[in-house]
């Protein structure tokens, strides 16, 4: 578990999220020419506030990993 410390919408926030997920969360970002920051706050502004921020980041990591198709 790795914790990740960015700016959103202003505040700052920590989020504690699985290596794995966080790597994937940082090549995806870069894929899209985005920031970390940025990338998270699109998630956070598109999931239900029912869902955990820390949650709807491992499902977008999820569901952009498993488009790409399986690489097992």
């Amino acid at each position: 578990m790795k914790k990740l410390s960015i700016t959103l919408s202003g505040h700052r926030t920590s989020l504690t999220l699985e290596n794995e997920f966080i790597d994937g969360l940082k090549k995806i970002a870069a894929a899209q020419k985005k920031s970390v920051a940025e990338l998270v706050g699109e998630i956070d502004s598109a999931r239900d506030n029912k869902t955990n921020l820390s949650s709807a980041i491992r499902v977008f990591v999820l569901i952009n990993y498993a488009a790409a198709g399986p690489t097992i």
